[in-house]
Order: C-alpha cells, then structure tokens, then sequence
C-alpha cells in the first residue's frame, strides 16, 4: 500500500497537533503582551492579570523562552525596540471596508505581511483614512456607522477566512469590518 506507512501517519498528526499548540501561543502571548502593557509592569506580583495569564500559559505548557518574549514586548523591550499601536485599513473582496489593529515593533514589516494577506484573498490595503470614515470608535472598538448587509454565503466564508488569517500574525491585536450578516453576532460570543 504505497503512501500509507506510519511514519507519514505519524508526521501529519504530529503537524496538526503543532499547528493546534503553536495558535494557542500566539494568543496567549498577545494576551500577556497586552496585560502587561495595561498593567505597566512585567512583574506577576504586580499585575493580578498576568500572574492569571502565566498560570494559563504553564497550563498550556508554553515555554518560558516565549513567554519572556512576550513580556519583554510588552514592555517595550526586546531585539525590536518599542512596541506602538498601528491601524491599518484595506478592503476585502467585494469592497467590504476593514480596520486592522495591531501592535508591532517594526510596522513596515507587519504592513507587508498584512498586504500579503489581504492580496492572497482578494483585497488590497488602502491608504490612512480610505476605509476609517465608515467607522466609529467607541472605547477599544471600531463600530460600523454604515454598515453593509452581507447576504452571500461564499462571500461570508471567505470574509470570515480572511479576518481569521489577519488575527493568527502576532502583531495583529484585532480585525474589524463593515459587514454585517446574520448569525455574525453569535459567533462573536462563542
């Protein structure tokens, strides 16, 4: 049986399971960049949401060298330099407006990757203030002010594909869009 030997078998699942395990990093490390961020210090005597974040990163077993960088980044530290807040604006395919929020430490680097994705879907990254017009800020968030109905499943799919790459680079903090379609809400809470 060519092409069924355990050992390929084992690759795939060791793959995904890596896959699966290197995701949940990501998040939790731009949860204890951010924390630390909020709370100013990298100390988790200090920070009560670190010290939280920690014991969720031990319980993932994420290793302590990623776990330093984040921190490191959260102060403002590490090979990079300081970390600024950047927002970016492009459009998805079907001309659906979207606000990218991110924190980086090199923003030519992240303009690019963030470029590079929204061309391999269809879209294009759009000039300061192309896209911000459509949106309201109200606290963290962006709020469409005049939102655009999406009723198209394919449509849908691929705006929801779209926004998930966004979110799985490390500098992006968030992804907000115009569109609005039904069930959108729920998924949101989940």
């Amino acid at each position: 049986m060519a092409g069924h030997s355990k050992w390929h078998n084992i690759k795939n699942r060791k793959g995904a399971a890596d896959a699966k395990r290197g995701k949940v990093f990501s998040q939790i490390g731009k949860l204890i960049k951010s924390a630390v961020k909020e709370g100013k210090s990298g100390d988790p005597r200090f920070n009560p949401q670190l010290r939280l974040l920690l014991d969720k990163a031990r319980a993932a077993n994420m290793p302590k060298a990623n776990i330093d960088r984040a921190i490191e980044r959260g102060l403002g530290q590490g090979k990079g330099g300081s970390i600024n807040e950047i927002i970016y604006e492009g459009y998805a395919p079907g001309g659906v407006g979207l606000v990218i929020v991110g924190q980086t430490d090199n923003p030519q680097r992240t303009a690019s990757e963030v470029r590079n994705t929204l061309s391999k879907a269809g879209g294009s990254l759009g000039g300061p203030g192309s896209v911000m017009f459509m949106f309201e800020r109200q606290g963290e968030e962006y709020k469409p002010t005049m939102p655009m109905e999406l009723e198209d499943e394919e449509q849908i799919i691929k705006l929801e594909e779209l926004m998930d790459a966004l979110r799985s680079n490390d500098d992006i903090e968030d992804v907000y869009t115009v569109a609005v379609w039904e069930g959108k809400d729920e998924e949101a809470e989940e």
